[in-house]
């Protein structure tokens, strides 16, 4: 069935946009139609150069601040080969350390979070406060050349900004919100600090980092991995938007897709919708082509008594998925009751293999009770499910990985659907080749 799009047909009005996040459509850049070279996903050379000119440029998101509210909490997270300390301090700032002792290189911390009045290296017992000077170094005196420079680990930079705190291992890395604009606007009015973290896994994948990113860059796929979800949402009838780093795209949900005929009965996964939002499909006398509507307009006039604020969300964010892709590595699938965000992070050494982490952030009506934090949990791909959907997406990445190696298969044959996977290429080549430089015809 060949499908056209029907561009903006289902877009909020501005009269009825009361929303701070922009709606309008943004201007598609033009990126030609050159092959993306295959050799980037597996290359060690290249690799190389995203961990030179990407990883060591750029933000990184960290975790949750609400992980570390008191002094002395910590969260320490892993990119590449590197580890990072990120530490409320007493007056209630942030620092960020090297996790590592500077005397034989042992690692201060594990990855995850925790509490501590100082961090002590249990190899020689060289000890750090929390703001990273050394505060006892043993047998100072048979050191004839003395402690490290300035008795401190060196200091990264980090901020918060959306209940998320972000670090970079660059020192003259750019101000924060020049590199996160324009997705301050965007993102903020869904308020992520009234949700409670209630999912925390991360996955061994055989893949190459970017492999991750791009499956999760377009909705073509849908049709082929997800037909269930044909049913659930309109994958035709998407707005995609690319900004400088960043891109978007804005799905309906609660719709049918045209690449199916509209049914006569509600579909299970709208159903649920519904029942999500406090409907009861039983009693609902509309058309399956109104409901989206129809939730949208229930969820406005029932928020409130339910405990939920909408006022900050247009009438499409109560139903759509409206999903952002921050360069490099973070994808968020955000609505208006829930935030699902993934963190795609590159094998330290081994280009076919990276780390997916899965955190699913839930909205807590107002007057109930801050459920427990979720527990993290950590294996490798095929160990245990993380949810039929993704395990459909993940299902496909190691044999795309391994089809990427084919000498018979020179490069991603990207259509206007996959727009934002040629975006993000775009944005990947001038970090490391420069703007106006190399671009996607060479790794």
């Amino acid at each position: 069935m060949d499908v056209k799009r029907v561009v903006d047909v289902i877009r909020v009005t501005p009269e009825t946009n009361t929303s701070r996040t922009p709606v309008d459509k943004a201007p598609d850049p033009e990126l030609g139609h050159a092959v993306i070279p295959a050799e980037r996903y597996y290359s060690e050379a290249f690799m190389k150069l995203e961990w030179e000119r990407v990883w060591t440029k750029v933000w990184l998101l960290g975790g949750r601040a609400d992980d570390i509210p008191n002094p002395g909490d910590y969260i320490c997270t892993e990119i590449g080969k590197e580890s990072v300390l990120i530490v409320r301090q007493h007056d209630g700032s942030l620092r960020c350390f090297p996790n590592v002792c500077l005397h034989r290189g042992n690692r201060l911390r594990p990855e995850g979070i925790g509490n501590a009045q100082a961090f002590r290296c249990m190899y020689h017992h060289w000890t750090y406060g929390l703001d990273g000077k050394i505060e006892r170094l043993p047998d100072l005196c048979t050191f004839p050349q003395g402690g490290p420079p300035g008795m401190t680990l060196p200091s990264l930079p980090v901020t918060e900004w959306n209940s998320f705190v972000w670090f970079s291992l660059n020192p003259d890395v750019e101000p924060f919100d020049a590199f996160i604009a324009p997705l301050k606007e965007h993102l903020e009015p869904y308020h992520p600090e009234r949700m409670a973290w209630k999912r925390d896994v991360t996955v061994e994948w055989d893949c190459n980092w970017k492999a991750s990113v791009d499956a999760f860059n377009e909705t073509y796929h849908v049709q082929g991995i997800h037909p269930q979800l044909l049913w659930y949402l309109d994958d035709v009838n998407v707005q995609i938007d690319c900004y400088e780093r960043h891109n978007r795209y804005l799905i309906p949900f609660a719709a049918i897709s045209p690449r199916v005929a509209m049914p006569s009965t509600i579909p299970p996964a709208i159903e649920e919708i519904m029942r999500h939002a406090g409907m009861d499909p039983a009693d609902y006398e509309g058309r399956v082509s109104d409901i989206r509507r129809d939730v949208q307009l229930f969820k406005r006039s029932h928020g409130k008594a339910q405990g939920k604020d909408y006022s900050a969300l247009n009438d499409d964010q109560l139903t759509d998925d409206y999903h952002y892709m921050i360069f490099p590595n973070v994808a968020l699938n955000v609505h208006a009751d829930d935030i699902m965000m993934f963190r795609q992070r590159p094998h330290a050494s081994d280009p076919n293999k990276m780390l997916y982490d899965v955190w699913v952030f839930e909205l807590v009506p107002e007057g109930e009770p801050w459920p427990e934090r979720a527990k993290h949990r950590r294996f490798k791909h095929g160990d245990r499910s993380i949810g039929q959907v993704l395990d459909q997406d993940a299902y496909n990445l190691p044999t795309v990985q391994a089809g990427m190696q084919s000498g018979s298969f020179p490069g991603l044959w990207i259509g206007e659907q996959e727009l934002r996977i040629r975006h993000f290429h775009k944005v990947l080549d001038d970090y490391i080749y420069g703007s106006g430089g190399k671009q996607a015809g060479d790794i």
